[in-house]
């Protein structure tokens, strides 16, 4: 089997060898980039009088051929090939004959497959940037749908203090908005183009690597030529950045998960978006967040397997750094997918807002406005502190709330205690004298819900 290797060798390598170092079964995956940056290089070469202005012509009408029947169906790629690179370059000799064999001239395997991989990440982050907008889009309008709706915040998986739907929605808009910010970053920092770098330590051909650049819109060539083909920090970077995200979709399924039990029955997931059970005919399991949940092990896998394989490789290019492709592409669809499921699945979900608001009110989490209300009748805070808790007590022995109490029975453990308590210490007050800027009131969040338009606006 004839390599573009295999002048220097004089006998076949071992089929099992062979199979081991072959790559083509993944990064046919690459086969657009591959195409497009090729067809890049030849424009340069014929631009710099490299090769002839019909060569060039002859060259990219040959691979868009090839692209236009990969795409259509009519062309299978030939999985034979060592690489993406190996069949792309064969098809083309096979198509236009001896000009097809003038296409890599000044390149090399390192800096096309550095190229490649460079290009097809460019575009992940932009579509998971994209979608992580759509989500994004989805909390927003919950969140203005849901300015009054109280139930209980958390600490520690106990109800501690109330808040509304729209704040506790609010809290992962602020983490996805984040996540939009790396991505962001990774593509500024990433966005700039390896061809031209050579093997490692570029060529002696009059390339130019600012026009490449520029046709493949990089905002530039990369500086270093050994750094150009042994990089991978912009894809440990996005694999970090997904890490983070999955962990933030995690999260969230988490609290789907235990609101949608039947202890809790805050939200109703949409049938769409359930499943049930082979045995259990009453069941309607939330198989979407639970997967979502397990999925984020697969991506944290993909980033804890990239930075193992780098952290030992010497300048410049190893064989090692064929391993930075399938599980990367896996987690780039993997989350993908979840971001695209996740949102379908909160944007037809429906809230219980009676069950929230009830678990907020028999939850005792309006004991710290209970206390403050104390306070501001003189009572130090400490004694406050410990008036409620005894208050606490009662009502559990009673299996009542605070608010249900009559004076009466307030005023047995607090002479303090007057009429005004109970207006005090209602969910309404309760949340909306909340008001300082990201507190739960509707004033604070008509603040957030305005700063989020705008943001939703001005970012494509």
């Amino acid at each position: 089997m004839a390599q573009l290797w295999g002048g220097r060798f004089t006998k076949e390598t071992d089929q099992l060898v062979y199979d081991f170092n072959a790559s083509i079964s993944f990064d046919k995956k690459l086969l657009p980039q591959d195409i497009a940056g090729s067809i890049a290089h030849a424009d340069m070469l014929g631009k710099q009088g490299i090769i002839t202005c019909q060569e060039k012509e002859s060259i990219i009408s040959g691979l868009r051929s090839i692209l236009k029947d990969v795409e259509s169906g009519a062309l299978i790629v030939d999985e034979t090939k060592e690489d993406v690179h190996s069949f792309v370059e064969a098809e083309l000799i096979q198509r236009i004959g001896d000009a097809g064999k003038k296409l890599h001239t000044g390149r090399s395997r390192n800096d096309q497959v550095a190229l490649d991989m460079r290009l097809y990440t460019r575009e992940k982050v932009t579509l998971i940037d994209g979608l992580v907008k759509e989500l994004l889009l989805a909390i927003h309008k919950v969140m203005e749908e849901n300015l009054h709706t109280y139930m209980p915040g958390f600490t520690h998986l106990q109800k501690a203090q109330p808040t509304t739907l729209a704040h506790h929605f609010g809290a992962y808009f602020e983490m996805f908005k984040r996540d939009r910010s790396r991505l962001q970053d990774i593509y500024e920092r990433m966005n700039y183009c390896p061809l031209g770098a050579g093997a490692l330590a570029g060529t002696t051909y009059p390339l130019d690597r600012e026009y490449t650049a520029q046709l493949l819109g990089f905002a530039g060539p990369t500086l270093n030529s050994m750094d150009s083909v042994s990089d991978r920090d912009y894809l440990i970077e996005f694999l970090a950045a997904l890490s983070t995200m999955m962990m933030h979709l995690s999260r969230f399924s988490e609290e789907i998960i235990i609101w949608n039990s039947n202890e809790y029955q805050f939200v109703e997931i949409d049938d769409a978006y359930s499943t049930g059970s082979s045995i259990m005919p009453q069941k309607k399991n939330p198989d979407i967040a639970e997967l979502v949940r397990g999925k984020t092990g697969r991506v944290y896998g993909a980033l804890m397997s990239l930075l193992t394989t780098m952290k030992g490789i010497p300048l410049a290019y190893n064989k090692d750094m064929q391993e930075d492709k399938e599980l990367s592409f896996d987690a780039m669809d993997t989350a993908a997918d979840c971001l695209t499921l996740f949102t379908g699945m909160i944007s037809t979900m429906k809230f219980r807002t009676d069950v929230m608001a009830r678990s907020a009110v028999n939850g005792f989490t309006n004991a710290t406005d209970a206390a403050d209300y104390l306070v501001n009748k003189g009572v130090p805070f400490r004694d406050a502190h410990g008036i409620i808790g005894r208050l606490v007590l009662y009502c559990i022995d009673k299996d009542t709330s605070i608010d249900a109490l009559s004076l009466e029975e307030l005023q047995s453990i607090s002479e303090i205690f007057q009429e005004d308590i109970y207006e005090a210490i209602s969910l309404k007050t309760c949340v909306e004298k909340r008001l300082t800027l990201g507190a739960p009131g509707a004033e604070a969040m008509e603040k957030v819900l305005e700063i989020n338009r705008k943001y939703l606006e001005l970012e494509s």
